[in-house]
Parts: C-alpha cells; structure tokens; sequence
C-alpha cells in the first residue's frame, strides 16, 4: 500500500542562544527550542516562560460582549426563560456547562438543550427554534455553534425570540468576483472573534473560553468580579481547548497550563469520578490525557449515545452520584475504540480495493460505518497518507460525512467551491462537516479531486526536526527544563531532535498488538542506550536489519518504572 512520504528538515533559525540561556537562566538548547516555536523578543520570551492568568485578554475587546451581556442582564431581572443551545462534542459539552452554571449563579432562568448527532445533527435548527418557541422559551444562547446558523435566527426572530450567538468557527462567505462577502446571523448580539470586524487580541479560542469570557463579563456587570468566573471555569475552558484541538500559543496555552493543574485537583464530582475511573488521580496531567483518555470518554456520549450524558456527569454533586456515571462513560469509549478500528480497516480495504491510492484528495463511501465515527475514521486514514481525506456514510436524511484536512488544503474553502452538492456543510481550515444526497456522492468525488491544487510537495509530509542532537547530550537536568516548554500539543509540539546512524543491539516486542518496541542500540560514539517505538514494529525491524544502521528522530522523556527514574528515548521516524 502506498503510504505518507516524509521528508526531514532541520531548524535554522537563529539567535544568540547562549545569550538567551543565560538572560532567562535556561540551557541554550532550551532557548534554540523556543526560536524554533517562532517565539521572538525577550517580552513574548517572558510570556512564553512564565505567563500567568493576568496575561489573558479582557473579554470586553471581543465584539458583541458589551450586547450581549447587556440583553442577558435584562432578561435576567425581566425572569425571562433562556435556553442555552450547546454541542455535542467536548467543546460544545463545556460551554453549555460553563453558562448554564453561570447564569444560574446569576439568578436567571436558564435550562440546556444539546442537539442529539444523529436526531437533530449539529447546531441550532428549525425543528430546535420550534420546540423553544412552543415551551416559552424568551432567549436562545448558542454556544459553539450558531455562526452559520443566519436562517434559523431568522426564523427565531420572526417568532418573537431573541437570540445570542457566542461562537468560535468561521464566518460563512460567499465570493462574488474578487470580493468576500460574510453572511453573519442577524442575532440581537454576536459574540465570535472569528468575525471579520472583530479586535480580540487572539481568535484562536474554543467555544468554551468564549463562553467563559462571556460570563467573565456577566460577573464583572454584576459586581461579582471577572476573576471569580475565572477561578470557576478555568478548568472546563482548558479542557475544552485541548478536546477540541486549539494550537497551544497564547492564552491558550496559558489557560491550559494552568487548567490542567485545577483539573488535577478538582472539586467537581464528575471529573474527578472521571479521573478515578481512567486510573489518574493524584498524576500530574497533561493535554495529552485530556486529548487521548479523559476527552474521548465525554466524546463517546455523543458519539453512541447523547452528549447529556457527558453534561449530566459535570453537574453531579457527589461521587456517589457521579461514578456509575463516569464508568458507563469509560466502558462506552471502549466500544467507540473496537467500531472505529473496525472502520479504518474498511477504510483501508476500500483504498486498496479501489486503488485510490494515487488521489490527492481521499473521499471514502462507507455506507455502513456509524456516522458519529466518521470524522476520527477521516482523521487516522489522513495520518496514514498524509492527504486530505473525507469519510461518508448512510443517514436517515441521505449521506454524512466528516472531514480531515493537511496544513496546506483549506477544507472549508475548498468545500465551498461545489457547495452546490451540499444540503448542508461546514466546519474550518483542517476538519468539516457535511450533508448531501446520495445521488451526489459520485460527482462530489471527483470535483472536489479535479480542483485540488496540492503539489506533490505539499502532499509530502514535513517532519519539523528542532536540531540533531546525539543521545548524550541528554541529562536530567535538560528534560526538567524542558517541563518550561509545556503543555505540549498542537501548535506547541514535543522538542523532536535527531541522531544519525544508530545501530540496533537487541530487541523486544510488547502488547497484544505487538505494536511496542523495546531495543537496546549502540550511538556513533559506540555508547549504549534504551530506546521505545510505538506503531508497526515489524516493518520498523525489517528495514533496520537490511540497513544495518538508521537515521531516527526521537524525544527523550523520563520514564519511572516500580520506583526507579531513568531518561528513555522514544523513536518518532526512521529512514
């Protein structure tokens, strides 16, 4: 089968390193490492090392927040019924959190509704807008979802309601000959710093921190103070950052970084059930088990099951009430995990099958594959190939499909250019979403492949090496420093360094899957050292015995087994 190619760079950016390791007091490997993370200037150098939450931005430069804040303030002393209009995804799950615990802390009248995936797919929909106005619902207030919602508000303002959008996706737009014109919904306020007239510092924000900063600036209106919101919500807002994948720069790398120290000591029921049952109370967290062990399990309701499960663990309000809750949780992510392994075999199949190999752009009918799954199915086969990939299957409407884009394909924009296809779509630069009958797969398939552009450069995979670096050079007191650069995560990845021409001593091949490595390997300098790789061990073999010795990249990281800490090197690629 045909697979990604990589190639191999190596950072030369430059700097007075040991200048910079001696007016921060770090290594000057440490200062080469920030450089290459576009880190300039001793001010964003500070930030970057010691940022504090006192460095967030004020929620009132977002646009729509005085409006918004206002309406919500009215409709609070009025007793008016609002409703607040959530996601079924990590981010979606917190931001309905964080405002229904808000406004209820306000005094006001609110109560939450989080669309079903497969019922009432995403975001606020007509058949939503129908049911408020026939409970009495006074105010809708969306939450990570909205911003294409221009036809709905319409429909909730001609019956009588008011609508407050708080978002984080992109504007929709249409080009009419040079120019771009945004369709923003006409609500009686619109809070997105992705709006095309919006001065927030930094767009790059989740629903969830939108949604904290919106009652950031409800309490300081109240007179409670915008820190007391912070303190409340940091904690949901870094969790969601992580789950939904925001680049790990600016204040979301600070809302993060603290976060995951509040979430290791909370005091909310549900997360800490959540944590009792992933077996990581009392560990130090990182973005990494809240992307790829706390986060999946919240996904998994809405993926199988209703994302109220997720939000009904959160406002439980003891352990005993939330365990029963965080264990059905953890057992339906095991089974989200075999049905979407499942389905990136199929995945693979259909590829090779239909030698598809050789498309840039990879779209994958899999009627029968669980429609919840198919944006985490899209996202393992793009891994593989390196390529832009969208997943379809079979829905009661017709077909869905979710998508999973490489750096340099703008998937909503070139989504945009046969929307014609579509019922319905959306999404941003790397993932999307779609709807549309069945009739259209064919032809969707091939314009969105004829009007790729990518080259093959651009299908080639980047490996971002920080420097070569020869295993022993490595200390503890390096990989401690290296703690200054964390959380790490997208937009703010793992240092990665490289060793030429390492030699394999002896191995050793772990788990059930046989998918972990353990080899002993001798350096140029003829020292001995323990290395780990995850992934395809066999091939990884093969090719190191017919080479005899390889070029890796690799991180190192401290390990501690039964009581005893030594620093291992863990291989990320070979060639």
């Amino acid at each position: 089968m045909l697979m990604k190619q990589e190639k191999w760079y190596v950072a030369a950016k430059r700097a007075d390193f040991a200048e910079l390791g001696r007016r921060f007091s770090i290594d000057p490997v440490v200062a080469r490492l920030i450089r290459n993370r576009d880190i300039e200037g001793e001010e964003a150098i500070d930030k970057y090392l010691h940022g504090t939450l006192k460095d967030l931005y004020p929620p009132k430069q977002m646009q729509g927040m005085g409006e918004a804040v206002e309406i919500l303030r009215e409709k609070r002393k009025e007793g008016k019924k609002i409703r607040i209009i959530g996601d079924y995804d990590i981010d979606g799950i917190m931001s309905a959190y964080i405002l229904k615990t808000g406004l209820d802390r306000l005094g006001a009248d609110a109560d939450t509704v989080i669309p079903h995936r497969i019922q009432d797919g995403y975001g606020l929909n007509h058949a939503l807008i129908e049911q408020a106005y026939k409970e009495g619902v006074d105010t809708i207030v969306t939450c990570d979802n909205g911003i294409a919602a221009a036809d709905q508000v319409e429909e909730a303002n001609r019956l009588g309601m008011t609508v407050i959008i708080t978002d984080h996706h992109e504007v929709p737009f249409e080009e009419i000959g040079e120019k771009r014109i945004y369709r923003i919904p006409p609500a009686a306020a619109v809070v997105d710093p992705k709006q095309p007239r919006c001065q927030y510092p930094f767009p790059g924000i989740c629903g969830a921190v939108v949604a904290m900063k919106l009652m950031q600036a409800m309490y300081e209106a109240e007179g409670i103070g915008g820190d007391a919101a912070l303190e409340e919500f940091l904690e949901m807002a870094a969790f969601a950052t992580v789950g939904d994948v925001m680049e790990l720069v600016d204040e979301n790398r600070i809302l993060v970084k603290y976060g995951l120290e509040k979430i290791s000591k909370t005091q909310n029921p549900g997360l800490r059930s959540l944590l009792e049952v992933c077996e990581l109370e009392h560990k130090k967290l990182s973005a990494y088990h809240i992307g790829f062990v706390l986060g999946p399990c919240l996904n998994a309701t809405g993926r199988l099951d209703t994302a109220r499960r997720a939000l009904e663990l959160l406002t439980c309000r003891t352990r005993e009430e939330a365990l029963p809750v965080a264990t059905d949780l953890k057992h339906l992510n095991e089974t989200r995990k075999e049905m979407t392994r499942q389905g990136v075999e199929a995945a693979m199949a259909l590829i090779e099958s239909k030698g598809l190999q050789s498309r840039k752009v990879l779209v994958l009918y899999l009627p029968d594959c669980h429609e919840s799954l198919a944006g985490i199915i899209a996202g393992r086969v793009r891994e593989a190939f390196g390529k832009p990939v969208f997943v379809l299957t079979d829905s009661e409407e017709g077909v869905k499909g979710s998508g999973r884009s490489v750096e340099a394909y703008s998937m909503y924009e070139e989504m945009s250019k046969c929307k014609d296809l579509f019922s319905k779509y959306g999404g941003h630069k790397m993932a999307a979403g779609l709807s549309l009958p069945r009739e259209h797969v064919l032809p969707f398939m091939e314009r969105i492949e004829e009007s790729c552009r990518l080259t093959p450069d651009e299908l080639t995979e980047k490996v971002h090496i920080d420097m070569q670096m020869p295993f022993g050079y490595v200390n503890e007191g390096l990989l401690t420093q290296f703690s200054l650069l964390e959380p790490f995560g997208n937009g703010n990845r793992r240092p990665l360094f490289a060793q030429r021409n390492v030699e394999l001593l002896g191995s050793r091949i772990l788990g059930k899957n046989e998918n972990v490595g353990r080899y002993t390997v001798r350096d140029e300098q003829n020292m001995c050292y323990e290395m780990i790789s995850f992934g395809d061990q066999k091939e990884l073999l093969a090719y190191w015995e017919e080479k005899g010795k390889i070029n890796v990249t690799y991180y190192p990281e401290l390990h501690t087994f039964r009581g005893r800490t030594e620093i291992r090197f863990v291989l990320q690629n070979y060639s």
